[in-house]
């Protein structure tokens, strides 16, 4: 394999609580890399994604995403860190993203805080979650339907991934309620679900805690999840809890140490965007 550079950037960092965000690896120059060749790059970075650059023209930029155990159609943390090292080196501005999920749109901005990026998803879907996967995920995680907010009924969202949602109503609950990795990988993969369940807690109006629940390798849960964060804001005007113009606040990565701020708009209908920044990890 030749040799390649990996960027690595933390996306999606709270900037009140240093030492946020998700970690993520960018390789900028991918074109002559084989699918052996980026999992085993993904798999030595050890981050939840590594983003490469298979090939970019006019504005459009080929990206593929890998874990370190897969290939997975979108990472929204890896779209952010690779948008921010693509504006430092060629400038601000306009970019579409070209993934296996689809086209997705991102625009770059300098502001006082670095480089922001404004990310645009695919066209998001939401769907009822079938009992015959609802409650054993539950049950995975020591929860009953009881548990959940009767004002947030669960769904499957997608913005580019497929991701379960749940909101519980009690925080102590959101906060205490474990899980075996091992056990909620495998039924994750009974049920289609490539990226993470994403479990969340209202703390205002249009603010909510997430957990974005991941259970590959060492990693059980996500610091930031940009795809799950566009899902979220697909949810919730799925439900009804959020209208054209809503900005919502989502607060993540407190239970691993890494606090992350996602904030997303959400327009009367077609792809949610997903507001944030990354910084190179030295």
């Amino acid at each position: 394999m030749q040799s390649v550079e990996v960027l690595r950037y933390t996306a999606f960092a709270d900037p009140q609580a240093p030492g946020g965000g998700n970690p993520a690896g960018v390789v900028l120059e991918a074109a002559g890399l084989t699918d052996t060749d980026m999992l085993a790059i993904a798999a030595r970075v050890g981050y939840s994604e590594t983003a490469f650059v298979t090939a970019a023209d006019s504005g459009r930029v080929h990206v593929r995403y890998f874990s370190p155990a897969a290939e997975v159609p979108f990472c929204g943390h890896a779209t952010v860190a690779l948008a921010v090292a693509i504006a430092e080196r060629q400038g601000v501005g306009a970019r579409v993203f070209v993934t296996a999920a689809g086209d997705v749109a991102l625009t770059a901005t300098t502001t006082d805080a670095g480089v922001q990026v404004a990310m645009t998803s695919v066209e998001p879907a939401a769907r009822p979650i079938p009992a015959e996967r609802l409650l054993p995920l539950l049950e995975v995680l020591g929860l009953v339907p009881a548990d959940l907010d009767p004002e947030h009924p669960p769904l499957e969202s997608f913005a580019g991934n497929w991701h379960p949602v749940l909101v519980l109503a009690e925080a102590d609950l959101f906060h205490q309620f474990r899980f075996a990795p091992d056990v909620l990988a495998d039924r994750m993969r009974r049920s289609g679900w490539p990226a993470t369940v994403t479990v969340l807690h209202r703390t205002g109006a249009g603010e909510y805690e997430a957990r974005n629940l991941f259970p590959v390798g060492r990693i059980t849960e996500d610091p930031a999840t940009g795809s799950a964060a566009a899902s979220v804001g697909a949810y919730l005007r799925a439900v009804g809890r959020a209208s054209a113009g809503d900005r919502v606040v989502i607060r993540q990565g407190r239970h691993v140490g890494r606090p992350s701020l996602l904030l997303v708009d959400v327009p009367a209908a077609g792809g949610v965007t997903v507001t944030g920044g990354a910084t190179p990890i030295r």
